[in-house]
């Protein structure tokens, strides 16, 4: 099935691109969750205005990503969330509630889907998280939570 991809999807493309997926893959996945939209002959207007808005939105350049790289990495991150007596979180951090934590630290603003989490924050501690700026540029960002 041809969709036109309406949101970044890792391993699948950018959005604004045209691309072939299986069929449940698109009707059980991408259409439901707003990743992507059916492709029709008209839909080739809807492309073009999906790209300009990510023109806008997107990090144009290596030097560009490589500035907020610096800004990113010189951020100290401390994120309060609420945890039982052990340490363990009531929930986990979820990629929104780091780049939420890094605008608030003084940081850059950050769309939530550019950080990648290696796996689910459950306990209080420091950990590295990946802020994915570029295809070629990944700023690693040190995140202390702590007990609210």
């Amino acid at each position: 099935m041809k969709i036109i991809l309406t949101h970044e999807v890792s391993g699948l493309g950018a959005a604004g691109e045209v691309v072939d997926v299986k069929d449940g893959y698109a009707r059980n996945y991408l259409i439901p969750r707003n990743f992507a939209i059916r492709w029709t002959k008209g839909g080739e207007k809807d492309v073009a205005q999906i790209r300009r808005a990510r023109k806008i939105h997107e990090i144009a350049t290596i030097e560009q990503a490589n500035e907020i790289k610096a800004k990113l990495e010189g951020v100290n991150v401390r994120l309060a969330v609420r945890s039982g007596d052990a340490g363990r979180l009531f929930g986990s951090v979820t990629p929104a509630d780091v780049a939420s934590a890094i605008e608030a630290a003084g940081g850059p603003k950050i769309d939530k889907r550019r950080v990648e989490l290696g796996s689910p924050i459950k306990t209080l501690g420091a950990y590295e998280t990946s802020v994915r700026l570029h295809p070629e540029v990944a700023a690693k960002v040190n995140v202390e939570v702590v007990a609210a």
